[in-house]
């Protein structure tokens, strides 16, 4: 890439940023005051905190895409990426966390049951979920987003035809999104994982000249890094689902408009083992563990493992910034291996 297009890339994301930051401002004052809310089971008295945090993650995303928008248009630059591909990316990211504020809003007066735990947040029903979530997936279908041929780990290309944007863009939107949000439940364990795998995708686009997966990853990274400072260990903000689906929904959608799939499909490894885990138990399961009085936390349900928080609580006694950090580093090594992969020319 040359100097001029770093800057296409590099000035939506920084607005992308400032923008996540007044949106979060605004989001955690108005959240509480509107009654989003959820409890915070892993502190001590179990404080309530806003939730819904993922509106403003999904504004400065939508905010940053359009900013690359506007100096196309206006001729500030010659555009260099398809601005079909942009708008859809927009208002599927948008729709998905249309759905999951559903979601967050979803919020009772009395405590209620939910995940093996009781909750004032209800949520939708296990059965809405991909079902709502289809929805993301419309306008990536209607503009034929991607190529049909998709380089897959140790198969090499493959040619799906028709059924790579009728099929296989449904159910990669579907799945990424609600895969994405099984893996939570500690101060920026979802935010952290995300901003690593936005960083890996970026790094991966700027190596390999995809120059709209740079642009969305971008301002993908920007945005997520900007709700980290909000998200991280003591957390002052939840992210929700309005979060976690926009977000699996940005990831997938970079990866497939990106000529990313192998690459993108080695780093999401960890939330599709998530998604397999949570399946054991019909996703009645909990991420959370037992709070201890040194501020340690144990698995829920002993040995058996039912996430990745549940086999990284049962390698030794750890705090809940010290769950966090563990998966990101997991998330890390997956990283390293997508790139060592595509090194190889494996991926």
């Amino acid at each position: 890439m040359v100097y001029h297009s770093y800057l296409t890339v590099a000035v939506p994301a920084l607005v992308a940023f400032v923008v996540t930051v007044v949106g979060t401002l605004f989001i955690k004052s108005y959240m509480r005051d509107a009654g989003v809310t959820a409890i915070d089971h892993n502190k001590k008295g179990r404080p309530v905190l806003a939730s819904g945090g993922g509106v403003a993650v999904a504004f400065g995303f939508t905010v940053g895409i359009l900013t690359y928008v506007f100096g196309s248009s206006f001729s500030f630059y010659a555009p260099a990426s398809s601005l079909t591909y942009l708008f859809a990316t927009v208002i599927a990211v948008s729709l998905i966390s249309f759905v999951g504020f559903i979601d967050d809003i979803n919020v009772k007066r009395e405590m209620v049951k939910t995940t093996d735990m009781m909750d004032t947040r209800k949520g939708l029903k296990q059965w809405q979920k991909p079902l709502l979530t289809l929805i993301g997936a419309i306008p990536l279908m209607a503009v034929n987003a991607g190529v049909s041929v998709v380089n897959i780990p140790l198969l090499g290309a493959v040619n799906f035809g028709l059924f790579y944007p009728l099929i296989i863009i449904p159910l990669a939107v579907i799945f990424a999104s609600n895969a994405f949000n099984l893996l939570g439940g500690f101060d920026g364990i979802a935010t952290g994982t995300g901003l690593i795998a936005a960083a890996a995708l970026l790094l991966y686009s700027l190596i390999y000249g995809t120059y709209i997966g740079s642009i969305m990853s971008g301002v993908l990274f920007a945005t997520l890094l900007a709700f980290f400072f909000f998200n991280v260990y003591p957390a002052s903000i939840i992210p929700g689902d309005s979060y976690t689906y926009a977000v699996g929904t940005a990831l997938v959608t970079i990866m497939i408009l990106g000529s990313a799939e192998a690459f993108g499909l080695i780093i999401f490894m960890p939330w599709i083992i998530e998604f397999l885990l949570h399946l054991k138990k019909k996703f009645h399961t909990t991420d959370l563990g037992k709070l201890n009085k040194d501020g340690t936390f144990t698995a829920p349900y002993g040995k058996r493992i039912s996430s990745w928080t549940h086999l990284i609580m049962n390698s030794r006694p750890m705090k809940e910034w010290q769950v966090s950090a563990t998966m990101w580093g997991i998330e890390i090594a997956f990283v390293a291996l997508a790139f060592a992969m595509k090194a190889l020319r494996l991926a």
